[in-house]
């Protein structure tokens, strides 16, 4: 997907060792093949090492989707992509949970697990 989204801003993390979960339960987009509105709950839980997301500009950027063409799988895929960048975490796991369209509720996840410094 090559929209532009809003940045999201972070701070310094000045603790070690805890898990933050943010639950966002408004995320809208719009579904690419029909037009048709998509809704549903976006989970994010991580473990920031030296940065924390800002949750203003994360509320932003989950609202910049109001109006773009995704399928469910891009959207947390990109969402877990450019929240990685922003916070460079130690792990992190996007789980969007997506309201019943067609008869279907879908529930996609995806992780990063950040790779072991080498010795």
């Amino acid at each position: 997907m090559k929209v532009k989204l809003p940045g999201i801003e972070t701070f310094p993390n000045q603790f070690q060792g805890y898990t933050i979960r943010i639950e966002i339960p408004e995320y809208t987009a719009v579904c690419p093949k029909t037009g048709l509105p998509d809704f549903g709950t976006i989970l994010l839980e991580y473990q920031p090492v030296k940065q924390v997301l800002e949750l203003k500009s994360l509320k932003g950027y989950v609202l910049a989707y109001r109006n773009v063409g995704i399928f469910y799988e891009n959207a947390v895929n990109r969402m877990l992509k450019d929240f990685v960048a922003a916070a460079h975490p130690k792990w992190c796991q996007v789980t969007g949970e997506f309201n019943t369209r067609g008869g279907m509720h879908s529930t996609i996840t995806a992780q990063y697990r950040n790779p072991p410094k080498s010795r």
